[in-house]
């Protein structure tokens, strides 16, 4: 399969990208072509509705597959990079990231530059490597997955859409307050490696490989090659607690012992009393069955980026 020094690809960009919102298609289709043509990479770019780039990634990955072209590269956001990660997983067809999302999680976690310039001389450049996705009940993330508190917060969130003029953030700020004030606990029995523990948490949090818990890289993931899932479940019982716990994360102070039960695993099953639950993958929601069957792909996905050691 190609990856070295790729010559054709297919640029999928999501209009909706915090980038291009911001700076406008025009310019932004003008300076992602430059950069391309300066590393000498013919690109086929296509501006689409991101409900778009999964059908638009089949079309692009059955051309690599051809040899048509060279790799499938995508730009936007997390949630961009996950429906396109969602179409290779398991093909070997290489992924080249132009993170134009706001936080770029999964782009930073793999030492990717933040600007278009940088993250094309990555895939230019760099060889495309073999890193792990997480599933959930068949859906694939990139970074975590979680019930609880933060997928009822993204709910409140897009219920308050189109109310009024609020912005994002002061949106979710108001959904945070709001699912405070009703506290979801819930009593969970997770089983891990033959181990069933029972887990009283508001809210579990599964990560594609082991997030850091300290400064200064409290919220990153050294490592995307493990082949293993990092369940986090909070102690805390009340809101209180779980403000305290949430200002601790703000300040990289948080007390494994004390805050969290913390499982490492290749597959865990998360059951509860509740049929159905409200999970996030990635930012965005859906009501799963359970228990909920979670597993590490390791290796699943190629993608050009920078070795671990060379960031």
């Amino acid at each position: 399969m190609p990856s070295l020094k790729p010559k054709q690809v297919a640029a999928l960009l999501n209009r909706s990208a915090g980038t291009i919102a911001r700076e406008g298609e025009a310019p932004v289709r003008a300076m992602v072509i430059a950069a391309f043509r300066a590393h000498g990479i013919a690109a086929d770019l296509e501006i689409l509705p991101g409900a778009e780039l999964r059908s638009a990634a089949e079309r692009a990955m059955k051309q690599v597959l051809d040899r048509q072209l060279d790799a499938v590269i995508v730009g936007g956001g997390d949630g961009s990079i996950r429906s396109v990660a969602s179409v290779l997983a398991g093909t070997g067809a290489p992924l080249g990231i132009l993170p134009l999302g706001t936080l770029n999680h999964f782009a930073k976690d793999l030492g990717i530059p933040t600007t278009v310039e940088g993250a094309v001389r990555v895939i230019a450049t760099e060889t495309a490597r073999s890193v792990d996705l997480g599933e959930v009940n068949g859906q694939i993330f990139i970074n975590n997955s979680s019930i609880g508190v933060y997928p009822y917060m993204v709910f409140e969130r897009e219920r308050q859409r189109g109310r009024k003029r609020r912005s994002k953030w002061a949106r979710m700020t108001l959904a945070g307050l709001r699912v405070l004030r009703n506290l979801p606990l819930f009593r969970l029995r997770i089983q891990v490696a033959g181990v069933s523990e029972l887990v009283r948490s508001p809210c579990l949090f599964v990560g594609n490989n082991e997030y850091q818990l300290g400064l200064p890289s409290f919220g990153r993931r050294g490592r995307l090659d493990r082949g293993e899932l990092c369940l986090y479940a909070a102690k805390a019982q009340n809101r209180f607690s779980l403000l305290r716990l949430g200002c601790r994360c703000i300040l990289g102070s948080v007390d494994q012992e004390r805050d969290l039960r913390i499982l490492k695993a290749g597959t865990a099953e998360i059951g509860a009393r509740r049929h159905w639950l409200l999970v996030a993958t990635d930012g965005e929601i859906a009501t799963m069955r359970s228990p909920l069957q979670f597993r590490s792909r390791p290796g699943a996905l190629r993608v050009f980026a920078p070795a671990p050691g060379n960031r």
